[in-house]
């Protein structure tokens, strides 16, 4: 045999070999091949509502549950968004990550959220879903993180806390509140309950409410003085208020008079002013009498606390108005767009404060004859509290009347409310003073 014909000999038995062991990067090309078009396959079944196809591609390779597209959205972002119920579930019984953030960082409860399909909504939570992305969800925006300073500055060691003379001061559904010592002062903490210590929401919520009070400063909020993050249980410490909260002071006072009222207003609304200041907005969403602490017995001075349901919100135009959680806060003081899950601003507490004046000037919680939920109805519905007390002046039911006012864009601002109180404070001394001078 010639040389010329071994060559050809071996050149074929090569190319033989070669088709039937193809190289590796070959084989690797072929393999992505076939996963983008398993990812194709998946991406498009989910859309079209396919059940049986989704859960057999599902079958021959799990992995494909986190399959994601050019904007890397998932097959869970395309259910979420057209209400694919079926498909949804059948994605998150194989895995599917609810919180998977997309190229605008939407999550697929954003997505269902804009799309505004309820029961996906309400199964997408149900699994721990979020709604946030790059500007939060379709309706709700990002909370704005606060500057905050070095962790080092608040993190307290629980051992300067000194529980020896220690008492619980309030209770709720996460923890309680306790009046304890620390270095040597007297203090609130508010402890979340052992049980509760490893439960995810909580912890998210107790971090929410840290980081929103590391950031304020001013003499009408409760000041924060650091928190017990690294250890359990998880606490926060703020300063010990004297004087007990509003609701407490009013059911043993009853009604208040002008004079003392319009005092005690001026204090809430500061703190609001300060809260409520652009860009960074933070609405409080639950002001009521029991989240206004007296700084002392002499009740001079007033501080707005508890910022548990506060939110923090970037404003980029003083119009903006969010679809934020329906039903925040308490009953009885609940603005009725809240009630009813329409979109809201900053004028929900400017409503809770509307509500408090009354209260202050009648001495009785508004619609006290009704349970909280069946006022909140009656309120949403168009009524209001009835003004019976001979102590109210017409410039504070005047005030009354716009604050609590239906439409939130009638309701003043509290720079505006602080501009109003300050005259009315200042017509009351003169009317004192004229008083005295005519006896």
């Amino acid at each position: 045999m010639s040389e010329a014909e071994g060559g050809s000999e071996e050149a074929s038995r090569t190319a033989a070999e070669s088709q039937e062991r193809p190289p590796a990067a070959a084989a690797e090309k072929q393999k992505e091949k076939a996963r983008v078009s398993r990812t194709s396959m998946i991406l498009w079944h989910a859309h079209q509502n396919d059940v049986a196809a989704v859960r057999k591609l599902l079958e021959e390779d799990r992995s494909l549950v986190h399959a994601r597209d050019y904007d890397n959205r998932t097959p869970l972002h395309v259910a979420s968004l057209h209400g694919l119920i079926d498909v949804a579930k059948c994605l998150l019984d194989y895995g599917a990550d609810v919180n998977a953030q997309d190229r605008w960082k939407n999550t697929p409860l954003a997505d269902a959220e804009g799309a505004k399909k309820h029961s996906m909504i309400e199964l997408l939570k149900s699994y721990g879903g979020l709604s946030f992305g790059q500007n939060g969800s379709h309706f709700e925006p990002k909370p704005v993180p606060p500057p905050l300073p070095n962790k080092c500055d608040w993190e307290i060691d629980p051992a300067e806390l000194d529980f020896s003379s220690s008492s619980i001061i309030g209770k709720g559904s996460f923890g309680e509140i306790i009046k304890a010592s620390w270095r040597g002062t007297p203090v609130a903490i508010k402890r979340i309950l052992p049980s509760l210590s490893d439960d995810r929401l909580v912890i998210q919520d107790f971090r929410h409410e840290v980081n929103l009070l590391v950031k304020l400063r001013h003499p009408n909020i409760v000041q924060f003085l650091g928190a017990v993050t690294e250890k359990k249980p998880l606490m926060f410490i703020t300063e010990y208020l004297r004087g007990g909260d509003l609701h407490q002071h009013l059911k043993d006072k009853g009604s208040l008079s002008p004079s003392i009222a319009v005092n005690f207003a001026l204090d809430i609304a500061r703190g609001m002013a300060y809260l409520h200041n652009e860009p960074n907005v933070i609405i409080h969403r639950d002001l009521k009498p029991r989240n206004i602490l007296l700084v002392n017995s002499s009740a001079d001075h007033l501080k707005v606390g508890d910022f548990g349901l506060s939110k923090l919100i970037k404003v980029q135009n003083s119009h903006d108005v969010y679809k934020m959680t329906g039903e925040t806060g308490s009953y009885r003081y609940m603005a009725p767009e809240v009630f009813k899950h329409r979109k809201y601003d900053k004028k929900v507490d400017v409503f809770s404060f509307g509500m408090i004046l009354y209260e202050m000037l009648e001495g009785d919680p508004p619609l006290a004859s009704y349970e909280p939920y069946e006022a909140a109805k009656l309120v949403a519905d168009g009524q209001r509290p009835s003004f019976r007390s001979k102590g109210f002046i017409p410039e504070l039911r005047e005030l009354t009347d716009e604050c609590w006012a239906p439409d939130m864009n009638r309701r003043p601002t509290f720079l505006e409310i602080l501009k109003r109180l300050e005259k009315i404070k200042d017509s009351l001394q003169n009317d004192h003073h004229w008083n005295i001078f005519n006896t």
